[in-house]
């Protein structure tokens, strides 16, 4: 069933690289608040798409992701994958929470980023 108007999610959209960090940075610390919600992945593998909850694009400003309102454009919980079929589910709905803590993905985005900048200096 699709999620549409003002229940619908936002979406913040990282790099892979950077959204794969995160996504383990939040799994290892319990403790967070709610942990990880539904991550998606585009088909080509470039950007990793975090579930949070509605509102959250009105104020995020972390420089290099973005987050849109997705207005339940292509959410369809419970389906294999997004109904835009470019994509799927990296964590589905029905196998974490309901949404990732835009604080807490905040958080952790920033810790992958400097995680990634201190491992490319070590070339």
């Amino acid at each position: 069933m699709p999620v549409v108007g003002a229940d619908a999610p936002d979406l913040v959209t990282v790099p892979a690289r950077q959204g794969l960090e995160a996504v383990d940075i939040i799994r290892r610390a319990a403790s967070r608040a709610g942990g990880v919600g539904p991550v998606l992945h585009d088909g080509s593998g470039d950007t990793l798409g975090f579930l949070v909850p509605p509102g959250t694009a009105d104020a995020w400003d972390l420089p290099g992701s973005a987050c849109t309102q997705t207005n339940g454009r292509g959410m369809r919980f419970g389906d294999v994958s997004p109904a835009s079929g470019t994509g799927g589910w990296l964590l589905p709905p029905e196998a974490v929470g309901p949404v990732t803590d835009p604080e807490v993905l905040r958080a952790a985005l920033g810790e992958a980023a400097r995680l990634i900048e201190a491992a490319d200096n070590c070339r």
